[in-house]
């Protein structure tokens, strides 16, 4: 139990050195509120605006699930399809890199057309945005097991499923993990940039909801804060992602 709490105090202490820094520096040059607020004004911000702001952090990461969740399961299978044929991986492949680099600012518009506005274009970007680091991360670690284990399996006449259950997919799982995690922070912008294009829907604003009317109205502190919930999302969605691998990599390896 002690442990966990030591390995919290350095950055304990690295966010109260550089934010009694930030609040120093911004009070003794007398820096306009509007361009850099201090964190006390931020906090305060945070506390005065509790309710709108996790009402729309909740608004925000049900896009940003439901879009990670789809992209896991998609992700997962395109990864696990293509790591059977290097014919298939050849043709398939450079689509899912083509997907991953065209802007999703620049496809957002469309998405709204084709999916309406609201929580199913946003879930829609999250995905397209998620997709990529899912597929290769399951590709690289399907491919990476060690060839004398695949040997042995194969001397031993294992069947493709049993290879898979028992073998390949064990030692893939913290390549996966990592793609996940990349993936979760990923889902997080996908949602925020599908907010400032679709809007929102039955009167729920999420975070990018909030961020573009700040900037409109010049209230740093409250865009500072609606960044601040966008990042712990984030890392909520990173620390369910690791303890999701961890626990299926348990199941994986149980005897039997």
């Amino acid at each position: 139990m002690i442990a966990p709490f030591r390995s919290a105090i350095p950055p304990l202490v690295t966010l109260v050195v550089v934010g009694g820094v930030w609040e120093i520096a911004v009070r003794a040059l007398a820096v306009p509120a509007y361009l850099v607020p201090p964190p006390s004004a931020i906090f305060a911000t945070l506390f005065a605006e509790r309710a709108t702001l996790f009402s729309s952090m909740l608004t925000t990461g049900a896009g940003a699930v439901i879009g990670l969740g789809l992209s896991l399961v998609v992700g997962s299978a395109v990864g696990l399809v293509l790591s059977l044929s290097r014919t298939l991986e050849r043709a398939v492949y450079p689509y899912a890199v083509f997907l991953q680099t065209v802007p999703i600012v620049a496809i957002a518009p469309l998405i709204v057309l084709w999916f309406g506005p609201g929580l199913r274009a946003v879930s829609v970007s999250a995905f397209i945005v998620s997709v990529f680091p899912i597929i290769v991360s399951t590709l690289a670690g399907l491919r990476g097991v060690d060839s004398r284990l695949g040997d042995l399996f194969r001397l031993y006449d294992a069947s493709l499923f049993a290879t898979l259950a028992k073998l390949r997919l064990p030692s893939a799982v913290p390549s996966m993990v990592t793609g996940w995690r990349v993936a979760a922070g990923l889902s997080v912008i996908g949602a925020i940039v599908g907010e400032f294009v679709a809007g929102f829907s039955e009167g729920h604003a999420g975070l990018g909801i909030i961020v573009l009317s700040a900037y409109r109205q010049l209230r740093t502190d409250l865009l500072f804060s609606a960044v601040i919930l966008a990042a712990t999302l984030g890392l909520l969605l990173f620390g369910a992602a690791s303890v999701a691998g961890v626990l299926l990599l348990r199941r994986l390896r149980m005897p039997g």
